[in-house]
């Protein structure tokens, strides 16, 4: 799939992420570096990352030590992003992965158009995709010019067998990647739970933004009568029948869940975004990721 147009580029082009709660880090973004009063004092040296304005390496330091390194200015900084996408079978919802409500194809999309909005902005960004048959990485990587490279690494994964959150999120602390803002996107249908995944990122210092996804079909199932459900990553079923006194227990249980994530989030200073793939994606970044204060 083509993921972006060039008007929706441009478009993204013109945001910028925030995080109010975690340190930045060493090198000020491209566009927030434009603002007035920004000293350009030497301050210190960092290694080269690829990516990085090739202007700002220092060259009498590359030939004493044979090793890149670039230039630091006072009062300069960046935002490490990252972006973590779960890749089970069960985010291949519906399982028409050319479906316009899939839930990983609409996750794969959102990441792409966040991770293009970090990269744009001179952020230092890290994708990776939570799967059963090892987690995949990209990045970390700065600059607009890795855009077509995300993109291409986010279409060429796949939905499948069942990820444990909770071990992918502890892992994920443990690596020692520089905190800064992390999305999570996720239906958070893991057997083993997210929470103690979640709460071992916000101990290492990650601000955290959990937008969780859902099909409209899982929201409002579409169906009655008898029926044998079968679970699409364990293969265990369950008979059962759907009449109206079911469907209004079925609802109330899903609207308690959202309401034990959206406490467990705000208990933590969590971002939580609740979304269903019928939503335009454009909505959900230019105006509920707005009102929640992590694009502007």
């Amino acid at each position: 799939m083509t993921l972006f147009d060039e008007s929706t580029l441009r478009k993204l082009e013109q945001l910028t992420l925030i995080a109010d709660q975690v340190r930045v880090g060493v090198m000020k973004g491209d566009r927030r570096s434009r603002k007035r009063g920004t000293s350009i004092e030497f301050a210190d040296y960092r290694n080269y990352t690829k990516g990085d304005d090739l202007r700002r390496l220092d060259w009498n330091v590359y030939a004493r030590l044979e090793r890149p390194f670039i230039k630091l200015l006072e009062e300069e900084e960046d935002l490490s992003v990252h972006l973590l996408v779960d890749a089970s079978t069960s985010m291949n919802w519906p399982d028409d992965p050319d479906s316009e409500t899939n839930k990983y194809g609409y996750a794969v999309r959102l990441a792409g158009a966040l991770g293009h909005v970090a990269l744009s902005t001179g952020d230092m960004v890290t994708v990776t995709l939570l799967s059963s048959q090892g987690d995949r990485s990209w990045g970390p990587f700065r600059g607009a010019q890795n855009s077509l490279r995300l993109f291409q690494f986010l279409e060429s994964g796949t939905a499948e067998g069942i990820t444990d959150l909770n071990l992918s999120l502890r892992n994920y602390a443990l690596y020692g990647r520089r905190p800064g803002l992390l999305f999570l996107l996720s239906d958070l249908l893991s057997p083993h739970g997210y929470q103690d995944g979640l709460t071992a990122l916000h101990s290492r210092g990650y601000e955290l933004g959990l937008i969780h996804i859902l099909s409209p079909d899982e929201i409002e199932p579409p169906v009655s009568g008898d029926l044998k459900l079968i679970d699409v990553e364990t293969g265990q079923d369950a008979e059962l029948t759907l009449d109206p006194a079911t469907l209004d227990l079925y609802r109330r249980r899903l609207q308690g869940w959202q309401n034990e994530i959206a406490g467990y989030c705000h208990g933590r200073h969590v971002h939580y975004i609740p979304v269903t793939t019928d939503t335009p994606w454009e909505k959900l970044i230019m105006q509920t990721l707005r009102a929640q204060g992590v694009v502007k």
